[in-house]
């Protein structure tokens, strides 16, 4: 875990006029390019560079731009010699670059952060371990149907800084991961919402669940009386956390076990909202999002709603009516009376055991690709209960048979998402759900999570 440098360099950038101040951008993917697009904006001489290669589409837009850039390498020279640093998150702290940079006190930012400093909109800022792509988009929902201005960025979507530099909305959801909270120091969430805290990316934090925690409590940071903070009073290592911490902004729970007071709550099958004066109830038949996963997520969303004073009517017709992302829990089709879910964005076991929990059939479950130390005991108690055959889709599926031998008849080895989705379908009868949530990164086989959710749709479309 780095910590923010101090050093003269180091003053409130946005007030100082960049005067061609030189800075430099690490990794060219949505969020890099977005930043040095609103740096030369703003004045500075920019500088990208990406240790791999760019894709096409970013090097074109920096082209076009006229915007200095390499690739497959750093030149060192070129990069330290800028004021400030803004770093893709997914470029970790011990990257040697990184090092160098901090070692001689040059400040290395997030995009969020060095793009928050130039907007007075409104941050409803979203993180969890998991459900947090689906509430940042439910949250986005809402505050679009209630009329408001307002824009969705972070993991998400066009990048934050690439929208400040070409919009003026007066709101911003952001979806905002443990690596991008790592490299912001300054940036304050308006509303903050933590949904759970559960082992993910350990290897980036010393494979210690207490420093991945600690990085997303940084969401909490510089907010002040007049904020809120809202998070799920029956996550373990929310509440363990919180034990030892000062939050400033006004706390707001949501549970489904027990009666909150100011909060969100579950009550004859109903989710209950109660906000000083602001009062909100919705029957959970009644939602789109369906499972106990996403009554968490709907419960956060509706009391950032309420937190905005927006109308009942507008946030019970935009839960009831929400559409679920792609790559999480999407329905494909229905083929031959059998289901198939893409749910292609559960790259780790957490994300899976919320799939499986809000299954209601039979389920031949596709698992597998690149495991980050899964420990896949959790999954157990619902493979017994659920799961009828797994499908792998892995180079490497020892630990997946190791873990489930016992509790499943099939288990078969596949290594394209057209093979697993046509022996899923052989092994499923009418009624069955094949269900893709893989528990594992993507990498082995595919680009990413997303053209693994693409290839399985394609494939299912072909059967």
């Amino acid at each position: 875990m780095s910590t923010q440098p101090t050093s003269s360099a180091h003053q409130d950038f946005a007030q100082k006029k960049a005067n061609g101040a030189r800075i430099a951008i690490l990794g060219a993917g949505e969020s890099g390019v977005g930043a040095a697009y609103l740096a030369q904006q703003k004045g500075y001489e920019v500088f990208v560079s990406d240790f791999g290669s760019i894709a096409d589409n970013y090097k074109k837009q920096l082209q076009d731009w006229a915007i200095d850039f390499e690739e497959n390498g750093h030149t060192q020279e070129l990069i330290l010699n800028a004021l400030e640093v803004v770093k893709s998150p997914g470029i970790p702290d011990k990257a040697p670059i990184v090092k160098q940079l901090l070692a001689q006190n040059t400040p290395v930012i997030s995009e969020i952060e060095f793009a928050g400093r130039y907007t007075d909109a409104k941050m409803i800022c979203i993180t969890g371990s998991n459900g947090k792509t689906t509430t940042t988009s439910l949250v986005y929902h809402i505050l679009k149907n209630a009329g408001l201005n307002v824009g969705l960025a972070g993991n998400i979507g066009k990048s934050f800084a690439y929208q400040v530099a070409t919009e003026a909305y007066d709101h911003y959801v952001l979806e905002i991961s443990s690596f991008m909270l790592d490299n912001m120091y300054k940036f304050r969430a308006n509303i903050a919402v933590l949904l759970n805290i559960t082992p993910d990316h350990l290897d980036r934090y010393d494979y210690k669940l207490e420093n991945y925690a600690a990085s997303k409590f940084r969401i909490t940071q510089n907010q002040t009386a007049e904020d809120a903070y809202i998070y799920c009073a029956d996550d373990a290592e929310t509440i363990k956390v919180m034990e030892g911490k000062q939050i400033a902004a006004e706390q707001l729970p949501f549970s489904i076990t027990k009666k909150i007071e100011t909060g969100a709550y579950l009550e004859n099958d109903n989710i209950v909202i109660n906000l000083h004066q602001q009062h909100f109830q919705m029957s959970i038949t009644e939602l789109a999002l369906q499972g106990k996963h996403n009554l968490y997520n709907s419960m956060a969303s509706g009391i950032v709603a309420k937190v905005l004073e927006l109308r009942n009517e507008t946030i019970r017709e935009s839960m009831g009516n929400f559409h679920s992302i792609e790559h999480r829990l999407e329905f494909v089709a229905k083929i031959s009376g059998i289901s198939f879910i893409n749910d292609s964005k559960a790259t780790n076991v957490n994300s899976t055991w919320y799939a499986l929990e809000s299954m209601t059939t039979d389920v031949v479950l596709i698992l597998g690709g690149v495991d980050k130390g899964n420990d896949y005991g959790m999954l157990r108690d619902l493979v017994k209960q659920k799961v009828k055959a797994i499908v792998c889709l892995g180079k490497d599926n020892k630990r997946i048979h190791d873990a489930f031998e016992d509790d499943v008849e099939v288990i078969v080895n596949t290594s394209s998402a057209s093979e697993a989705a046509q022996v899923a379908y052989h092994l499923a009868a009418k009624g069955d759900t094949v269900l893709l949530s893989p528990a594992c990164a993507s990498f082995d086989l595919f680009k990413n999570y997303e053209d693994r959710g693409k290839q399985f749709k394609e494939a299912v479309k072909e059967l």
